[in-house]
């Protein structure tokens, strides 16, 4: 029996478990497990893994996409350019480490945008974040971070007004706040100044529309949920864990 699983917590929430699970019913695929895997500290992984010696791949969630960096004995060239995991393949007891939010990103994003030219707020510093700036930065987007701590360029909350708001058009929420089963909770910026010429994109996928993405739609902006995103980067990894090379 093939072993693939998800490493993250809390795990209530996520998507992995039916998603790969109606996946192999669907195509046939036989012999393949796939379960989560909800440690309280990182710290267990290596306990996990010995309790576990038949996995072949883990997807990795949030908070563990950079702490478990120190733990990987390889990483893809691109994971380690971003500074972030959310895919490992397991072989021979040699962990690699890859990242295809990129992939998931990246080919959701390009077909919702329609004007030549955007700029763009990352909303949040995490793991995530980091695959959505490397895909922005790939596609000649300018952008900016918003955090409540901000660092070198980037931006506080209460620092977005008006003017901000009219240069940057694309808003990309990479926070948990809006996760279900927090759904009062949105990122904190002056949704009056949301128009028709912005984009609301949300990582969060559950529940399929958050406050961050309805106060942007009320607004008039276009939206769009993380649900795609997580489905290409599910094959992404599915994938990488049955490459040869």
């Amino acid at each position: 029996m093939r072993a693939f699983g998800l490493l993250g917590f809390p795990l209530g929430h996520s998507f992995s478990v039916p998603y790969f699970k109606n996946k192999f019913e669907r195509e046939g695929i036989l012999n393949c497990r796939y379960e989560a895997y909800p440690i309280d500290s990182i710290n267990r992984l290596k306990g996990l893994l010995s309790s576990h010696k038949d996995l072949e791949g883990l997807n990795v969630t949030i908070p563990y996409k950079e702490a478990v960096i120190p733990y990987l004995d390889q990483m893809d060239g691109t994971a380690k350019e971003i500074g972030a995991v959310n895919t490992i393949r397991i072989r021979n007891g040699i962990l690699k480490g890859y990242n295809t939010d990129i992939i998931g990103f990246e080919n959701s994003l390009l077909p919702i945008l329609q004007k030549p030219a955007y700029k763009a707020l990352i909303l949040g510093t995490g793991g995530a974040s980091k695959a959505v700036a490397y895909v922005l930065k790939k596609q000649g987007i300018p952008y900016r971070f918003v955090s409540r701590n901000p660092e070198n360029e980037g931006l506080a909350y209460d620092q977005i007004q008006s003017e901000i708001m009219n240069e940057y058009h694309l808003l990309i929420n990479c926070t948990p706040l809006g996760m279900s089963p927090h759904l009062e909770s949105f990122p904190e910026i002056p949704y009056s100044f949301i128009g028709a010429n912005h984009i609301l994109y949300d990582l969060i996928y559950n529940p399929e529309e958050t406050l961050f993405l309805k106060k942007g739609k009320e607004q008039g902006a276009r939206i769009k949920n993380g649900l795609e995103m997580l489905h290409l980067q599910a094959e992404a990894s599915w994938e990488i864990w049955n490459n040869n090379v």
